[in-house]
């Protein structure tokens, strides 16, 4: 099962349209990328390598458009299999249904279903970094399934241990204690561990005060909703107030935040995770990137929740773009946000966001190779020549995506999932969405008999 684990050491990328994200995005025609034990070790014109060397693979890029792979900074993977359950309600009617009923009656091999597809979904759309937001820990059974489900779909992730919102009995410290210690030995992996508690917003000081303390103990960095009350109207004030004011902590959506807290994060050293898709279609506040953009705060994009919006990155760009345009100069008609700021939040600064912007999110040599490379010959692309970073952020979506590397091993070639058992993935997702009860009786007779299709395919 799993991705069919095709590893060259070698492998040159020849002659593509490439963008770099770092210091700034930039678009290379003609270039090569040498990509050498996972990592990519030159990139160029006309790289002199021998191409009669039987341990190099050569892809010819000339009609793709080659890029870092996408980073997305905050989903909630367990919900793969509820994909659009939810997209006409409002943020109280998903957090009872989505998270209260629902999420209460998940089972390990939902959480597995559920994380397998969503990593997959991310994969074939070219996301090849995800942090997993996962507040679905009803047990240590229920995590181990979905670190297994990331390992097995062979992404890069950071799996984010979050407390279910509704069951107070599942806020067990040794719980985390022994996840840690489980299933995150290593710093090197491609999953590693963070912890994503219901935090200062929504949680009494000393609860938010143990979270903290919990994670210095632990070494693990943060990741946390905030907004503007309803238990704290100032939720950085109140965690520096406690001196729990961490650097690298990752803020997700803060529309309401005055823009005090926002110079706090600054301060601090914090990146905050912004969902523009979700945060209009949920109407959390007005759009964060230009404020965000202004305050020096690095930033990521992510796709939140597939039972509200889309799981691709092109659609969070475009939306993090064209929401950008109400957050301009009204005078000037300009806008804070230019579609090269919203790839680099898509790519080198979703990266910095994770912690992992030494490591991914830009072509620098020495990165690990996570790479994607689009058909620039698609009718929705060509001609990309007159503006490549505009047609990626504005023009391309996820039937573009043609290769996908993670550190330096491909996961889609060709335009296809190298994943053995596809059809099993999807016949497990129709039959979790078929117990939960997540749609209405005519979606659901629809749902069983395709479950039926799936397995016998």
């Amino acid at each position: 099962m799993g991705i069919e684990r095709h590893h060259t050491p070698r492998l040159l990328l020849r002659g593509g349209l490439v963008i770099d994200t770092a210091p700034h995005p930039i678009a290379h025609p003609h270039t090569d990328v040498l990509v050498e034990e996972g990592r990519i070790a030159a990139v160029g014109p006309d790289l002199p390598v021998d191409d009669t060397d039987t341990g190099l693979e050569v892809i010819d890029a000339r009609t793709m458009v080659v890029l870092p792979g996408f980073v997305d900074t905050h989903r909630h993977l367990w919900q793969g299999v509820l994909r659009s359950a939810a997209v006409d309600e409002s943020l109280d009617r998903y957090l009872h249904r989505i998270l209260g009923d629902l999420g209460a009656r998940y089972t390990p091999a939902e959480v597995y279903t559920g994380n397998l597809l969503g990593a997959l979904e991310c994969l074939d759309s070219g996301v090849t970094t995800v942090q997993d937001f996962s507040h679905v820990q009803h047990t240590p059974e229920h995590t181990a399934a979905a670190v297994e489900a990331l390992t097995e779909a062979g992404i890069r992730a950071v799996f984010g241990y979050g407390y279910p919102v509704f069951d107070e009995a599942a806020r067990q410290a040794d719980w985390v204690r022994k996840a840690r210690t489980d299933h995150f030995p290593s710093r090197e992996a491609l999953v590693t561990m963070a912890l994503a508690p219901v935090g200062p917003s929504f949680t009494p000081p000393e609860a938010v005060r143990e979270d903290w303390l919990l994670a210095r103990e632990l070494a693990l960095p943060l990741a946390v909703h905030v907004q503007a009350g309803p238990v704290a109207q100032r939720p950085i004030a109140a965690l520096q107030e406690q001196g729990l004011l961490t650097a690298g902590t990752l803020y997700v959506h803060g529309n309401s935040l005055p823009d005090s807290e926002l110079r706090l994060i600054a301060e601090s050293g914090g990146a905050v995770a912004i969902t523009p898709a979700i945060e209009a279609s949920m109407r959390f506040g007005a759009p964060m990137a230009g404020r965000l953009r202004r305050a020096g705060i690095t930033t990521g994009l992510g796709a939140d929740a597939v039972t509200s919006a889309p799981g691709d990155m092109f659609s969070q760009m475009r939306a993090a773009l064209m929401s950008s345009h109400f957050d301009g100069d009204a005078a000037s008609g300009t806008s804070t946000i230019k579609a090269a700021d919203v790839l680099r939040m898509a790519t080198a600064e979703g990266a910095a966001a994770l912690g992992l912007g030494d490591e991914v999110g830009s072509l620098e040599i020495g990165k690990r190779a996570d790479l994607i490379l689009l058909r620039a010959d698609a009718l929705n692309l060509a001609p990309v020549t007159h503006d490549p970073i505009g047609a990626v952020v504005t023009a391309a979506h996820p039937g573009n995506v043609d290769t996908v590397l993670v550190d330096g091993r491909p996961v889609k070639r060709n335009g296809r999932l190298l994943y053995a058992d596809l059809g099993g993935v999807l016949a497990e997702a129709h039959r979790a969405a078929e117990r939960l009860g997540a749609s209405g009786s005519r979606a659901s007779s629809q749902s069983s008999s395709q479950s039926s299709a799936w397995s016998s395919s």
